[in-house]
């Protein structure tokens, strides 16, 4: 069996690639919403679906800690179920069909079981070899003084 390989960034977790572009699929969709529901369904589903992707971000600062990081992906978790309810009340509105929802459900759905295998493996992630962020600063004095 091979060494199990670890991302270097969040950037390179598939769960945060989906995210991503599942929160620009309802970008793009919400365009054509109405315009008395930009501060309301409109501004609601663009946060949570935008959450999603945040919050793995900021679960993978939290490796260090295992129960933080996975709180931050419950958070992941629990804004792509916000997702899910708000593409129901649009579905209900009239705003999106009924294969549009269920596209974009099964796209929350999925995301949502790469989360939970993420929590469920979470030692995996919390237990990798380096920690990867920013490189070392080099802080020089000045010596002139």
């Amino acid at each position: 069996m091979s060494a199990l390989q670890h991302a270097k960034s969040f950037r390179e977790l598939l769960v945060y690639q989906k995210s991503r572009q599942l929160s620009k699929e309802i970008f793009d969709l919400t365009t054509s919403f109405p315009k008395d529901e930009k501060f309301s369904l409109t501004d609601q589903i663009r946060r949570s679906s935008r959450s999603v992707g945040a919050q793995i971000a900021e679960a993978w600062a939290k490796r260090r800690y295992e129960k933080h990081f996975i709180s931050k992906l419950t958070d992941s978790d629990g804004e792509q179920m916000e997702t899910q309810h708000w593409l129901e009340t649009a579905l209900d509105c009239g705003y999106i069909d009924e294969k549009t929802r269920n596209q974009l459900v099964d796209k929350c759905l999925e995301v949502g079981r790469m989360l939970g295998g993420m929590m469920e493996k979470s030692d995996l992630f919390c237990n990798a070899p380096s920690r990867v962020g920013e490189s070392s600063a080099e802080y020089l004095t000045n010596t002139d003084n």
